[in-house]
């Protein structure tokens, strides 16, 4: 088997001796064309070896126009491969991946070509740049996909801490009418005199109200009232505008774009409130429905 260096400068082989015969007399190899036994270190020009001395052309003689030197399979590039791996895992990192499989394809495919064969996988390469772009173009659609879910998912647990500051100030009430003789805080003080029950001022603010010291008011029809004197579905506290201390009826209500179950009956556009009632239940309602609420003890 024997080793040969082309016209480009490169190695080619390992080849058998009736390939190196058939290479002479395409003319692809002259008397000076470097060639070495396997295993040996030494290059030697081609006339030096008598086995092929006989096929070669006589000293002087001009080489025939050749067609071109063969090269063999070339080595798979790497970066084709890469692209394509990067293109394929878009599909578990939404995209994320593809930028550099798109990248890594083009590379890929421009070497190869300027490889002169040394070099294959422009398949793999084209594979994995047109792999990339579909999930390049995927990011956009996803990301419109995923953000209107992801604002819902803030916006439902915003209301269900809205929900629980209220529950934690209706305890609040009832400690405080515990303390004072059944009898529910003055309208005008509420939250002074509810703050120490409930051990902090950030339940008195909702989440979707940041502009406000408190984002709930009193009903005002309760002050001084008894609990065991007033119908467990009166409203006691409501979400409003009022601030600090404020207090008033149904015309204080402030209705926000809550999150709501379908089976409520209404979209987050309708508007909506979150009501606590005196027997300490908690509810968010459509706008329709607080008309309908016990305001009166």
């Amino acid at each position: 088997m024997y080793k040969i260096i082309g016209g480009d400068g490169r190695d080619y082989g390992p080849i058998t001796a009736d390939q190196v015969r058939q290479w002479i007399a395409q003319g692809r190899l002259e008397r000076t064309s470097k060639v070495k036994m396997e295993g040996q270190a030494d290059w030697k020009t081609l006339a030096e070896f008598p086995e092929f001395a006989a096929g070669l052309p006589a000293p002087g003689t001009p080489p025939p126009i050749s067609p071109g030197f063969p090269a063999g399979p070339g080595k798979m590039s790497a970066l084709a491969v890469t692209s394509l791996v990067l293109g394929v895992l878009g599909f578990f990192t939404c995209g994320l991946t593809a930028l550099f499989g798109l990248v890594l394809g083009i590379v890929g495919l421009s070497k190869i070509k300027k490889s002169n064969g040394q070099l294959s996988g422009s398949g793999l390469a084209i594979s994995g740049i047109c792999v990339s772009a579909v999930f390049l173009f995927m990011i956009p659609v996803m990301a419109g996909m995923l953000l209107p879910a992801l604002a819902k998912a803030k916006e439902k647990a915003m209301t269900i801490n809205c929900k629980n500051n209220l529950r934690q100030i209706a305890l609040a009430a009832r400690m405080y009418a515990n303390d004072n003789n059944d009898q529910l805080p003055p309208s005008a003080t509420w939250s002074d005199s509810l703050v120490k029950y409930v051990g902090s001022t950030k339940p008195f603010r909702c989440p979707l109200d940041p502009g406000h010291r408190c984002s709930y008011a009193f009903n005002a029809a309760l002050e001084g009232k008894k609990l065991a004197e007033i119908n467990p579905r009166t409203v006691l506290f409501f979400e409003s505008a009022a601030d600090w201390n404020g207090a008033g009826g149904r015309s204080a209500v402030v209705t926000r774009a809550h999150s709501v179950s379908r089976t409520s009956g209404f979209s987050s556009r309708d508007g909506a409130c979150t009501v606590a009632f005196v027997d300490g239940s908690v509810e968010t309602l459509p706008r329709g429905q607080l008309d309908t609420l016990r305001w009166n003890p």
